[in-house]
């Protein structure tokens, strides 16, 4: 139990960080990169909570859109 809450607590820490980055980064190329980075960790976190199919969809539609 104690190692799902660091994961969760984890993931959500990149996807806040990575978020804050898309908007602050001046650089186009980064800004995906970082938009890349948040769409993984939210993806990571809907599989944690269970909702796995979700978290596949958004891994297959958004990241793969967006790269």
């Amino acid at each position: 139990m104690i190692v799902h809450s660091i994961f969760f607590y984890t993931f959500s820490v990149i996807a806040i960080v990575s978020a804050i980055m898309v908007i602050v980064s001046k650089n186009t190329v980064h800004s995906v990169f970082f938009l890349i980075l948040d769409f993984i960790s939210i993806s990571c976190l809907f599989i944690m909570i269970g909702a796995e199919f979700l978290g596949m969809i958004m891994l297959i539609v958004y990241v793969g859109a967006v790269a």
